[in-house]
């Protein structure tokens, strides 16, 4: 059975204009205060036990960007008061990484009245301050899947207030995006046991019958009829017979007839042994994780329904193993794909590409105004790039920037790679229109997307991203956890901020 789907986390969101008083803060159990670099270079700003803190920084700093500055006020609560200090022209990631810094320490003994301070801060980046504190606290706070015999003590973070203010700040995307990742994180995390492709449909069923979203499975009956032969390929191997396609359609209220809707496509590869061509036990260990991309793509989707956004999204998520056993495929064979593509395959491991052609060449039929899929696809994306960053691929020029300025915005990082056509050369076939991937395995994250963009509409725009920063050691930015459900907050602005759904 399913365990329950994590709920929204209930904490109160409070704003004040005014400064905060000795009495206001006292009655906190826990208080961060964020200070600009350029707080040295003049009296600190006025603020309840800025003496206080002042004296506790390390000897011969000040206002130097990163600092952090922790103790525990004079007072009867004891408020666990941290103080950091940020660069003026701080990135937002650097902003978010800060923050997430501040949040572990503000949260060390589990306070549930916790206050932000946000003196000096000129009043354009109080939105930037206030967003990297308030997603690094839902992200702290969220409750890793564990299966302990003896529960560790739930977060108690109830009501956070913001104070000083010079006007009220809208925070309902930052904290649409952090119940989004909470999602993502939270599925990736589960054991592969406790989520195969037919628990994945469970809570799928739960989740859209919760937030009123229209839900479709496409068995392996359905794909048969759809001629899907990419995405039962991979399936074929695996007991039981419980792979599919799920289909999650959010529509708003109310739309106008000339708006187009946003596809979001994910990888569900719910365990990865590699196949006939086995895995070692070391590539193989946290294999579990391969449906991330499928988790990322639900998490936008929960977001955009929670904002409530004028067009519809089609969330589509390609749930299955890639297992060893008898009827699993093997290289050298030939399939079809829904689309009338036939794939030569090469490697078995290669499955992610696999089961995204059919999903992405099926969600092309319903002509979405614009296609973002993510995935786990290929170790030479990491390569490439490291754990920090994730892999862009674009099939339109146009698209690169907003790409680039989406990642910075958000402060999930991304960057894109080349998809020039003369790549295809390499993936030409004796047998078939096309290779699966090349046996070397080199520029893998390329070829990986150029196969792809074949089941791609060719008027869809279209964005692939390789979540090379899926997982990274320390968690990163405002995420804690090494799992990072990377990838939410960077598509809200690309769609929304960067307009790519056009309402």
């Amino acid at each position: 059975m399913a365990q329950n789907l994590p709920q929204p986390q209930k904490i109160k969101l409070n704003q004040a204009l005014a400064a905060a008083g000795k009495a206001q803060i006292d009655a906190l159990e826990a208080l961060i205060i964020l200070l600009p670099a350029t707080a040295d270079q003049k009296p600190w700003p006025d603020f309840p036990y800025a003496e206080r803190l002042w004296k506790k920084r390390p000897l011969g700093k000040t206002g130097e960007a990163g600092m952090i500055v922790q103790t525990d006020l004079p007072n009867e609560s004891g408020t666990t008061a941290v103080l950091g200090v940020v660069a003026d022209k701080a990135s937002r990631f650097e902003l978010l990484t800060l923050a997430r810094k501040l949040a572990a320490k503000a949260l060390e003994r589990n306070p549930a009245t916790l206050g932000v301070l946000l003196p000096g801060i000129d009043s354009a980046r109080q939105h930037d301050a206030a967003d990297a504190l308030v997603a690094a606290l839902y992200a702290a706070c969220f409750s890793v899947p564990h299966f302990k015999s003896r529960s560790s003590e739930p977060r108690k973070l109830k009501a956070v207030t913001l104070f000083g203010l010079s006007q009220q700040l809208d925070l309902t995307q930052t904290i649409a995006a952090a119940e989004g990742n909470t999602l993502a994180r939270w599925l990736t995390l589960q054991p592969a046991n406790h989520l195969t492709p037919g628990l994945y449909r469970d809570y799928l069923t739960r989740l859209a019958e919760r937030e009123g979203w229209h839900f479709e499975f496409l068995d392996q009956r359905k794909l048969q009829a759809l001629k899907a032969g990419a995405f039962l390929a991979v399936a074929k191997g695996s007991e039981p017979h419980d792979a599919g396609i799920a289909h999650l359609t959010y529509k708003p209220a109310k739309s106008s007839a000339k708006t187009k809707s946003v596809a979001l496509v994910g990888k569900g590869i719910c365990y990865d042994t590699g196949g006939v061509n086995l895995k070692s036990a070391k590539s193989m260990f946290g294999m579990h994780g391969d449906m991330q991309g499928s988790a990322v793509a639900l998490g936008t989707l929960l977001a955009l329904s929670n904002l409530n956004v004028p067009f519809q999204v089609d969330c589509w998520l390609a749930l299955s193993r890639n297992d060893i056993g008898p009827r699993a495929y093997t290289q050298n064979d030939v399939v079809t794909a829904s689309n009338g593509v036939s794939i030569e395959i090469v490697h078995t491991d290669a499955e992610g590409r696999m089961v995204l052609s059919d999903t992405l060449a099926i969600a092309s039929r319903g002509k979405p105004g614009f296609m973002l899929d993510y995935a786990t696809l290929t170790g030479s994306c990491v390569t490439a790039l490291g754990t920090r960053y994730s892999g862009a691929f674009c099939n339109r020029d146009d698209l690169v920037t907003a790409v680039i300025q989406a990642g910075r915005a958000s402060g999930e990082r991304v960057w894109p790679f080349p998809v020039d056509a003369d790549y295809d050369e390499a993936l030409e076939s004796q047998v078939a229109d096309v290779k699966q991937c090349l046996i070397e395995g080199e520029a893998d994250h390329i070829y990986a997307a150029r196969f792809l963009s074949r089941f791609v509409g060719s008027d869809i725009p279209w964005v692939h991203i390789d979540l090379a920063a899926g997982e990274h050691k320390g968690g990163l930015a405002h995420v804690p956890t090494e799992i990072t459900g990377f990838g939410i907050r960077f598509s809200l602005n690309l769609l929304l901020e960067q307009r790519m759904a056009q309402p």
